[in-house]
């Protein structure tokens, strides 16, 4: 969950507010990715698997301020922010650094297609690929969809997603039915439709000779996602289930601990927190907290 009026609960709530922040919209395919890339078979740092060897630590953001503090003219220093953070979470495994991009942005109004939602431009996108790569983190396009559906945004992206250090994030929160407004009420998505993007990120890396791609898919309300049983697992795919939400340490737990019991045995586990918002509502969690969270998250993305 990507707004700031969101709360963290055990599966009740109303969606988060919307962007202030309207992209061009764009319908061609996206352009080909900046050069020096990693070793075309390794992740940064090297190897091929994400877990159990790493612990992704990240940041969210975009051109929107209000999407986080990765915002354009900052990457550098967040990637300094990201380092400080991921120090207090290098226990047992190595850090991987991640770069979460808000790509694909549902608005509340439509786009020239009708679909709610615009996609930044790829020159964006390349930069934040760059600055990841300076820094050996990993980069995420997150999707928010609108109206149009989640395969059809992330084949889109396929430029970028061949290459070895990009993966995706799945925001179905925002992903709303062909009546429906993104930001009035709460999106939706199913394990099938997942299942579809996993199958499809799967034959990419089996075509390209990639390693794993991690595909996130964030959840704020037990109601965002249906039947996530028909997410099946995928060979070179690491599905996450991020717990999102906004609220103090006793709610973020209790929507942890509802929502990780749906969690099917194969996906990994991620947790979400909030800066500024968490804060506001009791002191935001320590890392030696998020650790004590069962299971131990595989990711924990700071916005």
């Amino acid at each position: 969950m990507l707004a700031t009026a969101g709360c963290a609960d055990d599966g009740a709530g109303e969606p988060g507010g919307q962007r202030t922040t309207t992209p061009p919209s764009m319908s061609e395919p996206a352009s080909p990715p900046p050069d020096e890339a990693p070793t075309p078979s390794s992740l940064p740092g090297g190897g091929t698997t994400i877990l159990p060897e790493h612990r992704l630590v990240g940041l969210a953001g975009g051109r929107s301020p209000a999407f986080g503090r990765l915002t354009p003219d900052g990457l550098d220093a967040a990637a300094e922010q990201i380092d400080a953070i991921a120090a207090e979470y290098d226990d047992d495994r190595t850090v991987l650094p991640v770069f979460e991009l808000i790509t694909v942005i549902a608005h509340d109004s439509p786009a020239a297609d009708g679909l709610y939602r615009t996609h930044e431009p790829d020159d964006v996108i390349a930069a934040y690929l760059e600055a990841a790569r300076r820094h050996g983190a990993l980069l995420l396009l997150n999707v928010q969809p609108g109206r149009a559906g989640f395969l059809d945004e992330v084949t889109r992206l396929e430029p970028w997603l061949t290459e070895p250090d990009v993966g995706l994030a799945l925001d179905p929160e925002w992903a709303v039915g062909p009546d429906e407004v993104p930001g009035d009420v709460y999106g939706s998505t199913t394990g099938a439709e997942l299942d579809s993007v996993a199958a499809y990120l799967s034959a990419l890396v089996a075509e390209r000779d990639l390693p794993e791609k991690v595909m996130v898919f964030h959840q704020v309300h037990a109601s965002v996602v249906e039947d996530e049983a028909a997410l099946r697992p995928h060979p070179g795919v690491v599905a996450v289930k991020s717990v999102d939400g906004i609220g103090s340490r006793a709610d973020k737990e209790r929507t942890w601990t509802t929502l990780m019991s749906t969690k099917p045995p194969h996906v990994a586990a991620g947790f979400k927190l909030f800066f500024e918002e968490d804060a506001a509502r009791g002191p935001l969690m320590t890392p030696a907290e998020v650790l004590a969270l069962a299971p131990t998250p595989d990711y924990v993305l700071y916005e």
